[in-house]
């Protein structure tokens, strides 16, 4: 039986995951579930699993947890807060990490599972953003497994040669190709995008996402971290990812090789094709998914991304250019403009400009260790923060 721990089994990746769990029971046992606050919903995971451990990372909502489970589930051991994570993500009986916290919190636990050389199943790119090359060492040093999980960054892993590690050059690649939707806006005349409200930012044309992954999804931010990501994942850098807007989200991404060869992997837009093929690889395990209908789909658009629409796109790939801790900036800027517009207290078009100005005023330093990441971090939101404030002034 292969252990698996979930980081964030409350949210949308967790709870697919869960789903292509429970076609394979054979294979998998869970060994932890996590969330942070939602204490109802990883109670209900935990009395249907039965997981050895579960983890709050709000300490007070671990304590309602644990004495709602003593009287169904007293199996079930209840941990709490950044060490808690830590811990399911480094136990002997885990060896698969499920990397779904969203947002700068999943940062530590999910370098703690790579120090532990566990198989981490990235969906948290925020660790790759912010912390980049000390994440990759991390990965190297202690022969951990990195498999992303992110559709766009599956579908090249799978579209990659083996060997692709040693430098896509070497193995005839000279362009990732990331596919994007656009999100609900790639058409919205742009003298309408001043007044839209969190709503309709997060109602998403294709795929079912949390609030603030589908309002990074409006502003195209969402992509601009997936390029940072793939930089990290395959060894490159911006000049050599390609954006690709293409509405249909059924190629998820391409590879293009020195011969003139385009691969290219397809399928409908469903997280849990990803999860499963992280969680079996080299092998192929039945996700849950509906096969693919070239016929329904009829047709593959592409264009060309609008960086006048979509400003956060060129931010992310200048904040990698830049390097060191810029990407933090970027990433913490961006979580503080995302969560005060879900919260009603700026505009949807104010969310680049929060994060241009941060990133133009919180100076970039080496990322020699997690501290110098976390202590850019926290610059970078505190300086945010207070261009909201001006801004409501």
């Amino acid at each position: 039986m292969i252990g698996v721990t979930i980081l964030g089994s409350t949210g949308s990746i967790g709870i697919s995951t869960l789903d292509v769990i429970s076609r394979h029971r054979e294979k998998y046992e869970l060994i932890a579930l996590t969330a942070n606050k939602g204490v109802n919903r990883l109670l209900q995971q935990c009395l249907q699993w039965r997981p050895k451990f579960a983890v709050m990372a709000d300490t007070d909502s671990a304590e309602v947890l644990r004495q709602s489970l003593s009287a169904e589930a007293p199996e079930v051991e209840v941990l709490a807060g950044v060490d808690g994570l830590q811990q399911v993500a480094s136990l002997a009986e885990t060896d698969y990490v499920m990397a779904a916290i969203v947002g700068a919190a999943g940062l530590i636990p999910t370098l703690a599972a790579a120090q532990a050389g566990k198989r981490v199943l990235l969906a948290n790119k925020e660790s790759l953003v912010m912390s980049g090359k000390l994440f990759m060492d991390a990965v190297h040093d202690h022969h951990a497994e990195l498999l992303p999980i992110d559709s766009e960054h599956n579908a090249v892993f799978q579209c990659m040669p083996p060997d692709f590690q040693q430098g896509l050059e070497s193995v005839g690649v000279t362009r990732i190709l990331l596919t994007a939707s656009g999100g609900p806006f790639r058409t919205t005349p742009l003298s309408e995008l001043n007044d839209i409200t969190p709503e309709q930012a997060c109602a998403h044309p294709n795929w079912k996402m949390g609030r603030k992954i589908s309002v990074d999804s409006a502003t195209m931010m969402n992509k601009g971290l997936e390029v940072i990501e793939a930089c990290w994942l395959f060894n490159t850098s911006p000049a050599h990812v390609q954006v690709v807007m293409h509405p249909q989200s059924v190629i998820h991404s391409l590879v293009e090789y020195a011969d003139g060869s385009v691969l290219a992997q397809l399928g409908n837009p469903d997280m849990r094709t990803p999860i499963a093929h992280a969680m079996a690889w080299p092998k192929r395990i039945k996700s849950g998914v509906t096969r693919l209908d070239l016929f329904a789909v009829a047709q593959l658009d592409f264009e060309k991304p609008d960086l006048q629409r979509f400003p956060c796109l060129k931010l992310a790939s200048e904040a990698m250019d830049v390097g060191g801790t810029a990407t933090a900036i970027l990433n913490a800027a961006n979580e503080v403009a995302v969560e005060e517009f879900l919260q009603r207290r700026i505009r949807f078009t104010e969310i680049p400009k929060i994060v241009e100005l941060t990133l133009s005023n919180v100076s970039s330093q080496q990322a020699s260790s997690l501290d110098s990441v976390l202590a850019a971090d926290k610059h970078a939101r505190d300086y945010a923060i207070n261009v909201v404030q001006e801004l409501a002034a």
